[in-house]
């Protein structure tokens, strides 16, 4: 990921400094301790300026709606303190003026704003986007005294610059850098950002190659062409390689790449938590599984029970009554079989406790069989789960599944409409499901009797539902289609085989109060792929 750096911030002001200066502050919300929005209005205009101090995606910039839709930010009922303190000294203030700081990763802006009293007040508002020493601070122009910041850095914090209410602000210490523009001769490519001031280790690589008058010329800022590519962003895209996408400023850049970091980061730590939930589900099961079927195979003796009745009841004519043991012929196999018998019961006596000892031992097994076959079901649904958490790309998806764990709040009916994927394949229509509840809603809304379903074979994938409109039978080239979509779409790896399996939809059963999105099927094909 790469970090905003001095030039990017300085081109960002230098883009946005006419709307700025002279604009209010109309609105000032926090959505955590490490974001803050300010509605700044200027010539009939409102922005939202967006301001992000946390230790990885520390940035700035005028959001876009649909950015700020990825950012996914929630505003807690009771404002944090510090938003309290901001609406308290600058909700309605004027910005007049908007700097940065000799090669600083600091943006300022001058505040200027009327108390109850009509007395003019003057602020500033250094937004302080430094790693993880990222920050907010207001602090009054006239004495530099700070009234409050984001975060309180104390003494115990950094013995090199504290920063709390009360005590004077000061800038980070200075760096014995060189300034890059008053420098002549020869530099190092490997150690520019060591040894030059707001030169980034990005910018250092993007540099490899250049003259030294075209690094000056972009400590200028001149030739500027933002562009954003895959991994990376530049304020000079023309220096990035490989392919990228030119925007039309600055500000979209950042918006644009940090807004996706965060919606990316954003999936990332809702995956993490519905996969510890849901493989902790997972390993119960698996544990119950393997406990029950240890416990069955060990203690089921109903096969031996029933044998050492019937030799028993074969051999009763011996008239062997009242002894320890008997070893027995099995007429089957031809072994001799010790048999322990009641010594104070008679032979046919014995054979009938032992064919009681069956009886029980039997209904024993059913039951194990049964919960051994529903725990197997349940197995399948955790892994299906844990499946549909690894490739879920959206937090819509992910949302359902959170649903589906019964974790956060139930979602509103506003957005409880399931959206599925699609696709066309020669004038078919192919519905694929991305976890659970949507696999689940394919086949009980979805499908009609003639729809053919697809499914890997014995492993976790979504399931494909191909739509047969006017009740022909699909060519095979359609089927073979499917059939690659069910893989794709499956925890199978893509350079493996494995077989798919397909039927139509009325060959489908769901069993009562089975799992979610869980089928059993008859009259099924397979293709191996």
């Amino acid at each position: 990921m790469i970090n905003i750096d001095y030039l990017t911030i300085r081109a960002f002001i230098k883009e946005n400094k006419n709307f700025i200066i002279s604009s209010r502050i109309q609105k000032i919300r926090q959505s955590s301790p490490r974001d803050l929005i300010l509605v700044l209005r200027n010539n009939g205009e409102s922005r939202k300026l967006y301001i992000n101090i946390s230790p990885e995606l520390y940035h700035l910039c005028f959001m876009s709606s649909q950015n700020e839709e990825k950012r996914f930010l929630e505003y807690p009922k009771n404002p944090p303190m510090f938003c309290m303190l901001l609406r308290k000294y600058l909700e309605n203030a004027k910005i007049t003026n908007v700097t940065q700081p000799y090669y600083e990763r600091i943006v300022e802006f001058e505040l200027e704003t009327k108390t109850d009293f009509e007395i003019n007040k003057k602020f500033i508002l250094a937004i302080e986007l430094m790693g993880k020493y990222s920050n907010i601070v207001l602090y009054e122009k006239a004495n530099s005294i700070i009234i409050g910041c984001a975060h309180n850095v104390g003494e115990n914090k950094s013995q090199i610059r504290e920063l709390y209410g009360g005590i004077p602000y000061v800038y980070p210490p200075v760096s014995n850098k060189k300034d890059l523009l008053r420098f002549f001769g020869q530099v190092n490519y490997e150690y520019l950002s060591n040894d030059f001031l707001g030169v980034s280790k990005y910018f250092e690589s993007l540099c490899k190659g250049l003259d030294l008058e075209k690094i000056k010329d972009c400590m200028e800022l001149k030739n500027i062409s933002p562009a954003i590519a895959d991994n990376e962003y530049s304020i000079f895209g023309d220096l990035i390689s490989g392919e990228k996408e030119y925007l039309p400023s600055v500000n979209q850049v950042i918006d644009e790449y940090y807004s996706r970091e965060q919606y990316i980061k954003k999936i990332s730590g809702i995956k993490s938590t519905l996969l510890s939930v849901a493989f902790a589900k997972y390993k119960k099961v698996k544990n119950s599984l393997a406990k029950i079927t240890t416990i069955r195979n060990r203690r089921d003796n109903t096969d031996k029970y029933k044998l050492y009745g019937e030799l028993l009841t074969a051999y009763a004519y011996m008239s062997k009554d009242y002894i320890p043991e008997i070893e027995l012929t099995d007429y089957n196999t031809g072994e001799q079989i010790l048999i322990p018998l009641d010594e104070t019961l008679s032979m046919i006596d014995n054979a009938k406790w032992y064919f009681k000892l069956y009886t029980k031992s039997k209904r024993t097994r059913e039951k194990t069989i049964g919960l051994i076959n529903s725990l197997n079901e349940e197995k399948e649904y955790c892994e299906q789960l844990l499946y549909s958490i690894e490739k879920a790309d959206s937090i819509e998806i992910l949302n359902d599944i959170k649903e589906e764990l019964g974790i956060g709040d139930s979602p509103s009916k506003k957005n409880s409409s399931v959206q599925i994927y699609q696709r066309d394949i020669s004038d078919h229509i192919v519905y694929i499901g991305r976890n659970n509840k949507q696999n689940d809603y394919i086949i009980s809304k979805l499908a009609k009797e003639n729809d053919i379903w697809f499914h890997i074979k014995d492993h976790a994938g979504s399931h494909v539902l191909l739509k047969i409109t006017d009740n022909s039978e699909p060519d095979e080239k359609i089927i073979f289609e499917c059939c690659k979509l069910a893989k794709k779409y499956s925890s199978v790896p893509e350079n493996e085989k494995a077989g798919v399996i397909y039927t139509k939809r009325k060959y489908l059963r769901k069993p009562p109060a089975a799992a979610l999105g869980y089928v059993t099927y008859k009259n099924e094909k397979e293709i191996y792929l």
